[in-house]
């Protein structure tokens, strides 16, 4: 007994040894429960939404007064003409856009019946059927209100447009959040594991020892993962068009510039991973576990961003994958100029600088 209580110390020694994959093991599974409690929710709130009103009578003003009381929706916009529609989604100001039909007011007043337009983003399609379903009870709301009051049967008819996806299809959502994932899972994840091998089975000083400058080592290790991303991402982009039907409404010669600085990105974050661990298995949990939950969770990928928490929606302005998935939906899906995808496409260019810069500083002392 006493023999094996020893090999049961002698494992904990082994397993305390390596601080980092201590604490990837004991604090992951926190930041998971309280990622998954606070990021998971089908709810929307804070909406930005944007009012077209060219009425502005006393009805268009209670309704929006509605709006602006209610949880899920903040106006955050009055636009002047119909052309700032298009503005406002391709900038990425608006969720969704309410239209007033003109002289709202009498309408309803005399026919009985007036229409409001509500105007939503179908790139994220699921969330955009929210979006309306929640207005349009607001409205039913209203309306009720109306006829009990003046013993009327009044009707308002919302009618609703999906802009960018008009059959609401999924894979428009789907596809530039997958992209993301795979991209950044295979350059991160493979590029730290091939490095930490190399120093966990003690042959980078055979290769450090060689006339190769050890920038060349890593570029080396590098540059198959680039080649492999690459075909990944023509497959899937061939794969989305041909097979689930999802156009490339805007540039492709954007489209790849832009995932070409992601996946640089993702192998800069996966070096410097290497830096960080020094076992194969510390370099999975860290790339894997460790920007899987992320990316899925604080990407907008499967839930609104809007709708989480303050700090989380501060957290995922972090997350790489976050910016590159709203890049790909405008270029991709929405078609909009380069011009509306100048935001995100500094933020993953200075996020590239700055791995780059601190991953070869952290290797090389590490190496020395």
């Amino acid at each position: 007994m006493k023999q094996f209580i020893a090999f049961v110390k002698k494992e904990f020694y082994h397993i305390f040894r390596d601080r980092r994959t201590m604490l990837i093991l004991l604090v992951m599974p926190m930041v998971q429960i309280l990622l998954f409690g606070f990021a998971i929710t089908t709810e929307v709130k804070n909406v930005r939404i944007a009012v077209f009103d060219p009425s502005k009578d006393v009805s268009t003003q209670h309704i929006k007064e509605r709006f602006q009381a209610s949880e899920y929706f903040t106006i955050a916009k009055e636009l002047i003409k119909p052309d700032d529609i298009n503005n406002v989604f391709k900038s990425g100001e608006i969720d969704m856009v309410i239209v007033f039909s003109e002289n709202f007011a009498d309408n309803l007043l005399h026919t009985g019946e007036a229409t409001i337009q509500l105007i939503a983003d179908g790139t994220e399609p699921n969330q955009a059927s929210m979006l309306t379903g929640y207005a349009s009870g607001i409205l039913g709301s209203y309306q009720q209100e109306l006829m009990q009051e003046h013993k009327i049967p009044f009707q308002i008819v919302p009618e609703v447009k999906m802009l960018y996806n008009p059959q609401a299809k999924s894979a428009y959502n789907f596809v530039p959040g997958v992209m993301g994932l795979i991209l950044i899972l295979i350059c991160a994840m493979m590029t730290s594991i091939a490095i930490v091998r190399e120093k966990e089975t003690g042959t980078m000083e055979i290769l450090l020892s060689s006339p190769l400058k050890p920038i060349y080592i890593i570029l080396a290790k590098a540059v198959p993962y680039l080649i492999l991303s690459l075909v990944n991402l023509i497959t899937i982009l061939l794969l989305s068009v041909y097979v689930l039907e999802v156009p490339i409404a805007g540039s492709l010669f954007w489209l790849m510039t832009v995932s070409f600085i992601f996946i640089f990105l993702a192998l800069s974050l996966g070096l410097l991973i290497s830096t960080m661990v020094n076992t194969q298995m510390a370099a999975m949990l860290a790339s894997g576990m460790g920007l899987m939950m992320p990316v899925m969770l604080l990407s907008g990928m499967m839930f609104p961003i809007e709708s989480m928490p303050e700090i989380l929606q501060w957290i995922s302005s972090i997350v790489p994958a976050r910016w590159y998935i709203e890049a790909v939906k405008k270029i991709m899906i929405q078609g909009v100029e380069i011009q509306y995808v100048v935001k995100e496409l500094s933020i993953l260019v200075t996020m590239t600088i700055a791995l780059v810069l601190i991953s070869l500083s952290q290797f090389k002392t590490r190496l020395n």
